[in-house]
């Protein structure tokens, strides 16, 4: 399992995903599941996969390599596409055809043919979009009242962007959250893990995107794992207890009465 979250922000994206996969208990690897399709100045495309290695790896080679048009013949490429629609579309297909190579064979195995991406990224003179494709090779794409989208072992971190998140949010608050997102998951899940792999687009940068690999030692997020632990314990004791809980004998030597 894993987790991976986008962020469609008016500013740009926030990309984070983590880098555990498992194959049992006694059989945990490290592997990079956010890649980056960079062309200085022409586009900036980046995918992170969650769900069975082998079929994930299979498509982003394929995306890579490319795929023929049936009508014309002709090799489409992630590198090659002319918007980020082609790109979810060119993702979506490349998907199928695993399937449809791997499936079958897949199945005798009693294998599930599982795999989920998060494509964003944006080209030349086109909007910043973000969508999610799924194992059918259909996909959707983030939109203004959902401007996160999350795969693999999403529930735990999902709570926080649900309050937290909305399209005004400020790339810097935006890994804040992601990274907070985050944290709650590899606390409640061990099949998630570091390191970490961040990735941060603003609009219209096209020479440039921030990215940044976060390992346990990393300063920056130890103090904010702290942090955000020391302002939950702070906000809980700071909300008042309900009226209909009866008073404690504590409380009641507080309060100075006394019973016979």
């Amino acid at each position: 399992m894993t987790y991976c979250v986008g962020l469609y922000l008016d500013e740009g994206l926030v990309m984070l995903a983590d880098t555990r996969t498992n194959a049992g208990m006694d059989n945990v690897s490290t592997f990079t599941k956010l890649h980056v399709f960079h062309r200085p100045g022409e586009r900036m495309i980046a995918a992170m996969t969650a769900g069975n290695l082998a079929v994930s790896q299979a498509v982003i080679n394929l995306i890579q390599e490319g795929i023929s048009d049936p009508e014309t013949g002709k090799l489409e490429t992630i590198h090659s596409v002319p918007s980020m629609f082609r790109a979810a579309a060119l993702v979506g297909e490349a998907v199928r055809r695993t399937h449809k190579v791997h499936g079958a064979a897949m199945r005798e195995q009693d294998v599930a043919f599982d795999v989920a991406v998060l494509l964003g990224g944006q080209l030349a003179g086109r909007t910043t979009r973000l969508f999610q494709i799924y194992a059918a090779g259909n996909f959707i794409e983030a939109t203004r009242d959902t401007p996160f989208l999350q795969i693999g072992e999403h529930k735990y971190g999902k709570p926080i962007l649900d309050r937290a998140v909305n399209r005004a949010t400020t790339l810097d608050d935006g890994v804040k959250l992601a990274l907070i997102s985050m944290d709650s998951t590899l606390r409640s899940n061990l099949s998630v893990g570091m390191p970490l792999d961040l990735l941060v687009f603003r609009n219209g940068q096209l020479d440039s995107a921030q990215s940044h690999r976060i390992c346990d030692s990393d300063p920056y997020f130890r103090m904010l794992r702290e942090h955000w632990s020391l302002a939950l314990s702070q906000a809980h004791r700071r909300i008042p207890a309900p009226s209909w809980m009866e008073a404690t004998p504590a409380d009641a030597d507080a309060s100075g009465s006394t019973s016979e």
